[in-house]
């Protein structure tokens, strides 16, 4: 009897033209019969933007290294500096 437990890339998806969603299933199988799976969804957004005390904005490009290679290819392809500049935008004109 062999268990094994495995992490599939489900979906990849682009939404507001900066948001990488991205669903992965994980796979309980034993002897390859699939006994379970679940899914688990993240959201990756070009950078992280905060403003210190001094209503100074400061924008870090996410780091997306620990992701499938799938992942940092469709959010590589998808982040061009156009898309940075709109989300920063964006972000600068939410209210905190």
């Amino acid at each position: 009897m062999a268990i094994t437990k495995e992490i599939e890339i489900s979906k990849i998806e682009i939404v507001r033209s900066w948001n990488v969603q991205v669903a992965t299933d994980t796979v309980i199988k034993e002897d390859g019969v699939e006994l379970s799976r679940s899914r688990h969804r993240h959201v990756l957004q070009p950078c992280t933007s905060s403003k210190d005390s001094d209503d100074k904005w400061t924008h870090t490009d996410t780091d997306i290294s620990s992701e499938d290679s799938a992942v940092q290819a469709i959010a590589n392809a998808a982040w061009t500096d156009t898309v940075k500049a709109n989300y920063k935008t964006w972000a600068e004109a939410q209210e905190v």
